[in-house]
């Protein structure tokens, strides 16, 4: 029987609670996805105790990207293993299409970031003091977004992986460049023209711009919202390609 190409609501979420369902026996997952992001801004926040300002200046944009990170690597070593024990294979054998089996992961990680995302914002502003001129409801609102970006990508980089070390190697090439040109170490428009033009093509770098919108401002800015259109469409766009490359056989 072969995988059905309609994207079926049932099959997604019975996607997503399975997976659901295995990650609440890794408890160690767990603790990478929701607690690493809330330990390192805490670490963030007293490496920077002489200067409250620096961590108000950098501490948003963190919040944003630790989020990502983290999803990516734990997203795409928890797809790749799947497939190299040949449980995605065989779940591609049933009536379950691609776009079942990505959007369920999606959902399914989705929740986590929620989680993550809640508790990394709370823990920022209302215990680490951050100071944000703008509603913490769309810091999360960012989190959130930058969460789900990192588990695309995960999902995504997962299907040119051969095993968990090869998807760990991916980290240097899709993470760091953006990272490095985000403006989270120096401001975009002050980088050499050739790096300020991929930097503009980049999707950290529209959620380090969110996150900074609204660290400064009291209202919604067009900016804003055509940051977090842009990392949102990301977001669907590496799904979309991740469930066009996923291979129903494992190599």
């Amino acid at each position: 029987m072969t995988a059905t190409s309609a994207l079926s609501p049932s099959r997604t979420t019975a996607t997503a609670a399975r997976v659901l369902r295995q990650l609440r026996h890794d408890p160690r997952t767990i603790a990478l996805m929701i607690l690493v992001p809330c330990v390192m801004l805490f670490l963030l926040r007293y490496v920077f105790d002489g200067s409250a300002r620096t961590f108000d200046t950098i501490g948003a944009s963190l919040l944003g990207i630790f989020p990502l990170i983290t999803m990516f690597l734990v997203t795409s070593i928890a797809t790749l293993r799947e497939r190299t024990s040949g449980t995605l294979e065989r779940l591609l054998a049933m009536p379950l299409g691609k776009g079942d089996l990505i959007a369920g992961y999606a959902l399914a990680f989705g929740a986590v970031a929620v989680v993550q995302s809640a508790l990394a914002t709370g823990l920022a502003v209302w215990l680490l003091d951050l100071d944000v001129t703008g509603s913490p409801w769309l810091l999360l609102l960012v989190a959130l977004l930058d969460a789900l970006l990192g588990t695309a990508l995960g999902l995504f980089v997962s299907a040119f992986a051969a095993s968990e070390f090869q998807a760990v190697q991916f980290m240097p090439a899709v993470i760091f460049p953006q990272l490095l040109l985000c403006g989270l170490f120096a401001p975009r428009d002050t980088m050499h023209p050739v790096l300020e033009a991929i930097s503009d093509v980049l999707p950290m770098s529209y959620a380090v711009d969110g996150m900074n919108e609204v660290l400064h401002h009291a209202d919604l800015t067009t900016a804003f919202l055509r940051d977090i259109t842009v990392v949102a469409g990301c977001a669907l766009l590496v799904l979309t390609l991740g469930a066009a490359t996923l291979k129903r056989r494992t190599p």
